[in-house]
């Protein structure tokens, strides 16, 4: 047997493979001189299903950089190089936003990691990749003055540092599979934190309409458009310096399928969740009309629904109960009517969008209404106490 060199090797970990032009082999200690070429190594003693996995993660890698590099450049695509991130404003369930500058533009950067947490698989990746893409290329063409103003996106963000939380850790860089969305940044913060500081003096009457106006034009836009937003909440509306309302985080928007079928499960946040989306029922845009009833509800009032509940508890109880926010005895019966009808537990029976618009456009804001008139600093007196600090 004409053999240069035998080699005894443990099954190799994943410190001890190095990665080479075309593969992984793995690192052998104490061979001196002898060359790869002039190597043998027992099959009986490496793990070739560790082997395996490490190649089948290599070789995604590769994939995904050459894929990346041979598409053309869609019109939505950002110069990364003009992208400046500073520091994290918000975290949520479907990335990190940071606060950042794009061309000289106040921006928002949301980050979003697949494929990367060992979980999801390529396929699986490959799916949410593609349905972001084709998103993407919807909000870019998105042009409403009550939804954010998309800047653009990136699917390959592998070259991007960001800062690190820790300065002497230097700038992070991301996956190879991340990506970016870049949107108009909005100093006035969310709707949520507007209502929380107006929480014991409420708000004029004519400011809840103002932002209702602003809140329905916007949605209403969106279906116009064959998208539904799917989470849609005070947390999610962001304030300018003038307080218009744009809507933002398309994290778990899609375009509207065909098919109603198509769209189930549960997407949003519970307390905001229409009925058949919590019971995993097909839906389409009016979820969207329900969440708006509720958030109606949220801005009058300046508190939060269902407070001392479970989320299990609401859950349960709006579709088995029908459990409603309680409508203050001073609101106008012309909102009033508008929240019930948004939030009927029949889908079919909820008014459109844009028919929500024309009812809030018929409301006469000149002699008050809110849970505080306007001559007047004491409160709705038939509303219970406000709650909180």
């Amino acid at each position: 047997m004409d053999v240069k060199a035998i080699v005894d090797v443990k099954p190799p970990t994943k410190t001890e493979n190095q990665e080479v032009e075309g593969g992984l082999i793995p690192k052998v200690k104490g061979t001196g001189s002898v060359s790869n070429k002039d190597v043998f190594f027992r099959a009986d003693k490496i793990d070739l299903k560790s082997l395996d996995v490490q190649l089948e993660k290599h070789l995604s890698r590769v994939w995904s950089r050459n894929i990346e590099t041979q598409k053309p450049k869609e019109e939505w695509e950002i110069d990364l190089s003009k992208l400046d991130i500073r520091h994290v404003i918000a975290n949520g369930a479907y990335g990190i936003v940071y606060r950042g500058a794009y061309d000289d533009q106040d921006v928002a950067v949301k980050l979003l990691d697949w494929g990367e947490d060992g979980i999801a698989t390529t396929a699986e990746t490959a799916a949410l990749r593609a349905s972001f893409r084709q998103e993407v290329a919807v909000w870019h063409k998105l042009d409403h003055p009550n939804v954010t103003k998309f800047v653009g996106a990136s699917m390959g963000t592998s070259n991007l540092k960001i800062p690190s939380t820790n300065p002497s850790d230097g700038p992070n860089s991301l996956p190879s599979r991340a990506c970016c969305v870049v949107v108009e940044y909005l100093p006035g913060g969310t709707l949520k934190q507007y209502l929380i500081r107006n929480r014991r003096k409420k708000l004029a009457f004519k400011v809840v309409i103002q932002l209702a106006l602003d809140l329905s034009r916007g949605l209403s836009y969106l279906h116009s458009k064959k998208i539904v937003h799917r989470d849609v909440k005070t947390e999610n509306m962001l304030l300018d310096i003038h307080r218009t309302l744009k809507i933002a985080d398309f994290g778990v928007a899609r375009v509207e399928a065909q098919n109603p079928r198509d769209m189930t499960g549960e997407t949003g946040t519970l307390g905001y969740m229409a009925p058949e989306v919590l019971d995993g029922k097909p839906y389409n845009r009016r979820c969207d009309v329900y969440s708006f009833g509720i958030c109606l509800w949220e801005i009058y009032c300046c508190d939060m629904p269902y407070p001392d509940l479970s989320f299990a508890d609401v859950s349960s109880a709006v579709v088995r109960q029908n459990l409603r926010p309680e409508i203050p005895r001073c609101c106008p019966s012309t909102l009033s009517n508008i929240m019930r009808k948004c939030w009927d537990a029949n889908a079919e029976k909820r008014p459109e969008m844009e028919e929500v618009v024309r009812m809030l456009e018929a409301i006469d804001t000149s002699k008050g209404g809110g849970m505080i008139p306007e001559d007047q600093s004491a409160g709705c007196f038939c509303f219970a106490p406000a709650r909180g600090p």
